[in-house]
């Protein structure tokens, strides 16, 4: 045992060495916050001494185009990885091996000049015993190379140019379901993006390869067409852009509406008519802000810019709106776009280096890769002024064409034209034998994401982008005569064919055999009204039967339908015993 004062040594003995252990710690600490506070001190004088970002350089704006575009990209090859094979593949809706030997018959039987020119695919030179894989494999390198460049924010012409080959070989082979303006808008955006990159060095900032300023007014060049191009249209166009009237609709009769265009719809009316009025003015005057000066450039940016996240959050216009936010930011140089980066960070720092460098009359000798860009560019690049300028000053003006066979230069526009009532085609199977009889009972198919079940909620997925269910859209303001695939997916749906129906959110004979008839049924379609006993139901809408769209059909009675226009005929796959 021990006694008390040698207790009373202990416990003293332990004191001092807290204390010791205490005071050790705290000076330690201070050290710490000491050396941190040195280090903060450095990097902050550092950067007093290099400046501030100063305008004029288009560095910054660089990467963040670059990033952007390789954005864009990566959900265009996402959508293509996920479709292709049940749109063009080997058993899609409209093979793209179909499509090409019906070019390769048309220019004479041989893989060349002709055939390059009249489809520009590097499917042309690739196996085509199994398409789907090679679909696959365009789709997975665009991901991984757009991929590279979005996290890195690092790119050459070599990276930008394949991704513009590669997504250009999916265009040209992609039939009705590559025929969206925002294909053509993304090869030309694409396309100027290779000329913002030197040639094969990878750095955020190639200090001897600086930004063409040629290359960023094009690009300011194309907002301003895009802009022009869909303004003129709606003013030449549909009389309620001149009466104010177009967005009393268009919320509700738009290809994919979201949950937001069903609360916009009924916003009161002097709303949709500012609504009308802005649009006017952000399409056919703001643009002309972009040549007076550095401000009023930016001005136009911002606004073009708040425009296109109004329409992305009102409506699923695929990458469309995503895809024009990228030419407005040419329209912003270094200064204007330092507080992206991190302060200090190697960008920002790097491009204070090069501005002070030039100020003091030193700047980074260029490269010959600089010449051999120019050079190209200028050899590349068909004069697109002359063309654009006749469209847009046409009264027969045409939206979303190109003027070459590369798409390099096109024409835009869109809405042209307001749907006033919106109507669905709803497919619709049967398990009975006889479909006139009518004790018959018709079950319904549903999309992934158009309007079909009443109790369904719009869905969100922009930048994301259905293609058959914007083909649907279309289909049901015309005739199954003009949509001859409309017939073609009832026929997959006679046989539960696992291709089209992976395009489908819902089959209604999942594991419970195969219809015997398929009908296509006619629907008009209107937003229940917020508040209202439907809405309190879960009914977001309304709808009334218009009538047939094409009558029931049987896979024995579309067989010669399916032979006069080469499809291969379905066939009912066999129950496992």
């Amino acid at each position: 045992m021990c006694n008390s004062s040698d207790s009373y040594s202990w416990e003293s003995s332990v004191r001092k060495r807290r204390v010791y252990s205490s005071k050790a710690e705290s000076e330690t600490e201070a050290d710490s916050s000491k050396d941190n506070a040195e280090t903060s001190s450095k990097h902050t004088g550092k950067e007093k001494r290099l400046g501030s970002v100063r305008p004029g350089t288009y560095w910054l704006t660089r990467v963040v185009l670059l990033r952007s575009v390789a954005f864009i990209y990566f959900v265009a090859f996402s959508v293509a990885y996920n479709q292709n094979k049940q749109l063009i593949g080997e058993r899609g809706l409209m093979p793209c091996k179909s499509y090409l030997n019906s070019v390769k018959r048309y220019v004479g039987g041989k893989i060349g000049v002709a055939a390059l020119t009249y489809t520009p695919s590097i499917l042309w030179f690739m196996d085509w015993t199994d398409m789907d894989a090679n679909l696959d494999l365009i789709a997975l390198v665009g991901m991984v190379l757009s991929g590279f460049v979005l996290l890195t924010g690092m790119a050459n012409m070599i990276i930008m140019g394949t991704l513009w080959v590669l997504y250009h070989s999916l265009v040209n082979v992609g039939q009705l379901w590559y025929s969206f303006g925002w294909e053509s808008q993304l090869l030309e955006t694409g396309f100027l993006a290779i000329f913002l990159c030197p040639v094969w060095t990878l750095s955020q900032i190639p200090r001897r390869c600086p930004p063409s300023l040629i290359c960023i007014w094009t690009f300011r060049w194309l907002i301003v067409r895009i802009m022009l191009g869909a303004g003129l249209i709606k003013i030449r166009g549909d009389k309620c852009w001149r009466d104010l009237t177009c967005m009393d609709y268009h919320y509700e009769t738009q290809p994919v509406p979201n949950p937001v265009s069903y609360y916009l719809h009924r916003s009161p009316w002097w709303f949709h008519r500012f609504e009308t009025l802005s649009n006017h003015f952000i399409e056919l005057i703001a643009p002309f802000f972009t040549f007076l000066g550095r401000r009023m450039c930016m001005v136009n940016g911002v606004i073009q810019i708040l425009f296109q996240v109004v329409l992305i959050l009102s409506g699923n216009l695929s990458f469309l709106n995503w895809l024009t936010i990228v030419p407005s930011l040419a329209c912003f140089d270094d200064k204007s776009l330092a507080f992206l980066f991190r302060s200090g960070g190697g960008a920002k720092k790097t491009v204070l280096e090069i501005q002070n460098e030039a100020r003091a009359g030193r700047p980074p000798k260029p490269t010959r890769g600089i010449h051999m860009r120019q050079l190209l560019f200028n050899k590349m690049c068909p004069d697109t002024f002359i063309p654009v300028v006749m469209n847009l000053l046409s009264s027969r003006q045409v939206m979303n064409t190109s003027f070459d066979p590369l798409r390099i230069v096109n024409t835009y526009g869109a809405f042209g034209s307001i749907t006033k009532e919106r109507t669905e085609v709803i497919f619709q199977g049967t398990l009975a034998k006889d479909p006139k009889d009518p004790e018959a009972i018709w079950e319904e198919y549903q999309f992934l994401c158009k309007p079909g079940d009443v109790n369904r909620r719009p869905c969100l997925i922009s930048p994301y982008h259905y293609r058959l269910d914007w083909l649907m859209w279309f289909a049901a303001f015309q005739t199954y005569e003009q949509s001859e695939w409309v017939i073609h997916i009832a026929g997959r749906l006679l046989a539960n064919d696992s291709t089209v129906l992976s395009l489908m959110d819902h089959n209604p004979f999942q594991d419970r055999g195969t219809p015997r008839w398929v009908r296509g049924e006619h629907f008009r379609y209107k937003f229940s009204q917020p508040g209202s006993s439907s809405a309190a139901q879960g009914k977001w809408w309304l709808r009334k039967r218009i009538g047939a769209y094409f009558p029931p059909v049987d896979l024995e009675g579309l067989r010669g339908y399916f032979q006069s226009r080469n499809w291969p005929h379905p066939h009912i796959p066999q129950k496992k015993s």
